[in-house]
């Protein structure tokens, strides 16, 4: 039996416990590592299906989010690990995006909202102008918005809006979206449609018209796409790590019980009030 099949299927709460994973952590996150790690452990608790894949791989999503110094926590909406086949993959979050567009400094404001229908007068993509007239007010949940507007400005003055329509976004999730496509959504998308809407546009935005800072490229390219194996961690064997995991596995076992980890929303913390049809500037300033 190979180190690497016995890894897979290794719960994800045992493989934190390793030595050779800690370091990797670490040597990322420093005294931040412990924390990080136990909420790999929660994010798996709070979504079941993470269990029943590779387990390596659910780790190697976690370090990218470390690599880009992202939280896990689904409930924070920075970067979800979901499963997709046999494989999990990180999914970066709206709020990932944004955090990684306001570290880079050039950003004067960056802001994204869903537009009601009340709302909505005319978008001229030509002009990128878009006549909306605010109605903030409580709004039923089966309301749909007719579609969803991001805009920044940068310190330089340069400005940019993308305005895309619900119809527009839900085809790209169909299109696109692995882990939540289809006629009905999925995943992560089922529990936070506007949530990932917001994420849509604003990626669009940013990686269209937006400086690329390294980190900006590197979220790019590992957002919904399944991560390489860390060799590193793939070999352990006895000789390199009293916590390996052959003694590991054959460590006696607790029975299982309940994870203590109660949610109290799935659903990741948006900065507006999903109800009231307002959208807030999610930063504004010079922020680094």
């Amino acid at each position: 039996m190979s180190n690497q099949y016995d890894l897979a299927k290794m719960p994800v709460k045992k493989l934190i416990e390793t030595d050779a994973i800690k370091n990797k952590f670490a040597a990322l996150l420093d005294k931040r590592a412990p924390q990080f790690l136990s909420s790999i452990a929660s994010a798996v608790s709070l979504n079941p299906s993470l269990a029943r894949v590779d387990q390596l791989s659910v780790i190697n999503s976690a370090m990218v989010a470390a690599t880009l110094d992202l939280p896990v926590n689904p409930s924070l909406g920075f970067v979800y690990i979901v499963p997709y086949k046999n494989q999990a993959q990180p999914q970066i979050g709206y709020k990932g995006y944004i955090q990684l567009a306001q570290r880079s400094g050039r950003y004067q404001r960056l802001t994204a909202l869903p537009i009601y229908e009340d709302e909505f007068k005319s978008w001229n993509p030509l002009t990128e102008e878009l006549e909306y007239t605010p109605n903030f007010h409580d709004r039923e949940a089966s309301e749909k918005p007719v579609g969803y507007a991001a805009s920044f400005k940068l310190t330089n003055g340069f400005e940019k809006m993308v305005y895309w329509t619900y119809q527009q976004v839900d085809d790209h999730r169909k299109r696109f979206s692995k882990s939540g496509g289809g006629t009905e959504p999925k995943g992560v998308w089922k529990d936070n449609y506007e949530a990932m809407a917001l994420k849509t546009v604003i990626k669009s935005l940013l990686t269209k018209w937006g400086p690329m800072t390294t980190d900006m490229q590197s979220a790019v390219t590992a957002d919904e796409k399944p991560v390489e194996v860390d060799t590193e961690i793939k070999d352990i064997t006895p000789e390199d790590d009293p916590n390996s995991i052959e003694s590991v596995l054959n460590a006696p076992t607790e029975p299982a019980t309940k994870s203590e980890v109660k949610p109290d929303a799935l659903k990741p913390d948006i900065t507006h009030d999903p109800n009231a049809g307002k959208q807030p500037e999610i930063f504004d300033g010079q922020q680094g």
